[in-house]
């Protein structure tokens, strides 16, 4: 991932962030610190929200944060020890490492989204409410129903104009058929 956020402006925010914040954990101080003084590594340092999606992650949070003091995601191993985690920064310095901030106020702090990147491994589907699947469950089943109710509308009016009576009785059952089932749909009445 190329990141597009310069390395000077990442050493601006860390040095904010650390003048401005207490970490719950010391160590925490440190690997920060640490970042700011490499640059061949913090050019790979991405700040993220929901970093524990991503392959090699850190999250670190404030006293004034209700959040975990600190953990370290590598692959699908989970740690709070921030020495095994500085060990890993410093023999890999050429991966990319993806750190989330908890802090409060982070989401109306400038300094914050300056550096603020996307995260490209949060699920497609993560945002999305329990409410907000069922409204799309019910718009995708209306579209259907509207789609299969347009085309028998169509076979009925062709039907009459070919005064296909046979043909009309056909459509006409499958049209009533479709508007009941659509009426008794238990995810389109809630």
């Amino acid at each position: 991932m190329e990141t597009s956020i310069k390395i000077e402006d990442k050493k601006e925010f860390i040095q904010w962030f650390l003048g401005h914040y207490q970490l719950k954990k010391r160590e925490s101080v440190w690997i920060l610190n640490y970042l700011m003084n490499h640059e061949e590594i913090l050019e790979h340092v991405h700040f993220v929200l929901e970093a524990r999606f991503c392959p090699r992650a850190m999250i670190i949070s404030t006293h004034c944060s209700k959040d975990v003091a600190f953990r370290f995601y590598k692959k699908h191993i989970v740690t709070t020890d921030a020495d095994k985690s500085f060990h890993d920064i410093r023999l890999h310095c050429q991966e990319p490492i993806y750190i989330q901030l908890n802090f409060k106020g982070s989401k109306q702090s400038v300094p914050f989204m300056k550096v603020l990147e996307d995260n490209p491994f949060i699920p497609d589907d993560y945002f999305l409410s329990k409410q907000d699947k069922k409204v799309v469950d019910q718009w995708l089943d209306y579209s259907i129903y509207y789609f299969k109710k347009e085309k028998l509308t169509k076979q009925i009016n062709k039907a009459l104009d070919d005064r296909d009576q046979a043909a009309f009785k056909v459509y006409a059952v499958k049209l009533e058929k479709l508007e009941q089932q659509y009426a008794e749909s238990p995810l389109l009445n809630d």
